[in-house]
């Protein structure tokens, strides 16, 4: 029997909330997964931060070093002024960090298969970047566009692929992250699948299923990683477009 390596990423209506004209707004499988890591989130912190003890037990030793390990990546990037959107990158590293993670869980959903979430966290960056940069420099922003030692023969011509690459900043950002977990989850259902076709050959099957069983296990340690750094990715791509905001000059 075929395995549709697809169907794991389909979006499945729980209940209805409302209805805008003929259009009906549903609570989706997605939405329960975004919730749920959230949650994980939430109580994470909760538990790591409530005692605050000198010597600190694992999961408030976690919540520090991701503490730490986001006001680093802040402060190597966007300066020390950076800080100022701490809470900001610091939720979407520990919310793409967690749907990433809970996505390995077998049968769980992966929210950032899907462009629609991946796009819409690109772009409440893109538009922190605009409405940052506008409101504390003004149009000295548009020195963003205009990289200084330039000769002006050919200055139109950079300030055009200036202005391209930053349009062009939220699709990248988005389309990297969305493209890598999509790509791992389709391999370790294709893997997976190889084992329960084998598995049902007999023994010799069997016998040959081994092989796509370690790959299934190695894949999975490999999505593990990139999980991770695909959300270090995002976040220390975030950091590197505020940088821009707060220092728009060359």
């Amino acid at each position: 029997m075929a395995v549709d390596p697809i169907h794991q990423f389909q979006i499945i209506d729980l209940f209805p909330v409302f209805k805008i004209g003929n259009t009906e707004i549903a609570f989706t499988n997605s939405a329960a997964y975004m919730v749920a890591a959230v949650l994980v989130i939430t109580a994470f912190l909760i538990v790591g931060t409530a005692k605050r003890s000198l010597v600190p037990g694992r999961v408030q030793s976690t919540a520090e070093l991701t503490y730490e390990f986001v006001a680093n990546t802040i402060r190597s990037t966007a300066g020390t002024e950076g800080m100022r959107f701490f809470p900001f990158v610091f939720a979407l590293f520990t919310f793409i960090l967690t749907v990433n993670i809970i996505g390995l869980i077998p049968y769980a959903f992966t929210v950032t298969t899907h462009i629609i979430v991946t796009a819409m966290l690109a772009l409440s960056v893109f538009l922190t970047v605009l409405v940052y940069g506008f409101w504390k420099h003004g149009l000295h922003f548009f020195n963003l566009f205009v990289p200084k030692g330039i000769p002006v023969y050919i200055l139109p011509l950079i300030v055009f692929i200036e202005v391209l690459s930053f349009l062009s900043r939220p699709i990248s950002h988005s389309v990297r992250l969305f493209a890598n977990m999509l790509a791992g989850h389709i391999t370790l259902k294709v893997f997976a699948s190889f084992i329960t076709l084998l598995g049902s050959a007999g023994i010799i099957g069997m016998a040959g299923a081994t092989l796509p069983l370690a790959m299934v296990v190695a894949l999975t340690a490999l999505e593990l990683l990139v999980a991770f750094l695909q959300a270090y990715v995002f976040a220390i791509l975030t950091c590197i477009y505020l940088n821009d905001a707060i220092h728009p000059g060359h």
